[in-house]
């Protein structure tokens, strides 16, 4: 993801996005305080998705000049906030060891979300016409979490960065994507579904994933590669 942004013009985004997700929900919601707490965190919502709810949140912070009574104001976690400051000094740190440009596609919010989309493209998800949505590798019912900006949005495509088993499995920090982005950016992973070929059910899903059924079911994840 990181790599890609670099072609895409957007690693400085893609940076503090990184940098936000490897930290604590950087949202609190004091119980005497809940509906203003919604609101304030409201404001921060971008139609795309929690990705770049989140870099709004960062930038914001960073147009404050970093201040503590900024993020008591917005019902944000200072301590959240620093940690990803330093995760992000540490990601500036690696880009420049290794040469890579530090780009910025400013508003350009379609660019910055296929940077995010290559790098989650395992994690898609399709709405379901009877409930909630499924997983497009595996087929299994996943949620939009309730703290998600897209919540009760219902896209037809997204990508996640977790699932959280609850009561049910939901989909944490979720960002709508275009599905044709999946045979664009991951062409040896998902192909254009034939129609001539499937049946009702998968011509409405348009992609499927293209991964080796002959080896054991779950030998795609990353936690059963070897190195």
């Amino acid at each position: 993801m990181l790599i890609l942004s670099v072609d895409l013009g957007c690693s400085e985004e893609i940076l503090t996005i990184t940098a936000m997700l490897s930290v604590e929900n950087p949202f609190y919601r004091p119980k005497d305080k809940q509906s203003q707490a919604d609101m304030r965190k409201a404001k921060f919502h971008q139609p795309e998705g929690d990705h770049l709810t989140l870099l709004t949140v960062y930038k914001g912070w960073e147009a404050s000049r970093f201040s503590n009574p900024w993020c008591f104001e917005n019902f944000v976690q200072a301590r959240s906030m620093k940690r990803a400051q330093d995760v992000r000094k540490q990601l500036v740190t690696i880009m420049d060891r290794y040469r890579l440009l530090l780009l910025s596609a400013g508003k350009d919010y379609t660019i910055i979300s296929k940077a995010i989309a290559a790098g989650f493209f395992m994690n898609a998800a399709k709405k379901d016409p009877q409930e909630g949505y499924r997983t497009l590798v595996d087929q299994n019912p996943v949620y939009i979490h309730p703290s998600s900006a897209l919540f009760n949005k219902n896209p037809e495509y997204v990508i996640y960065h977790e699932l959280v088993l609850t009561t049910k499995e939901y989909m944490r920090n979720i960002m709508i994507i275009d599905a044709r982005w999946l045979t664009e950016l991951a062409p040896a992973f998902y192909k254009p579904a034939d129609p001539n070929k499937i049946t009702k059910q998968k011509r409405k899903e348009k992609i499927e994933p293209l991964f080796d059924r002959f080896n054991p079911k779950d030998s795609w994840r990353l936690s059963k590669r070897k190195g």
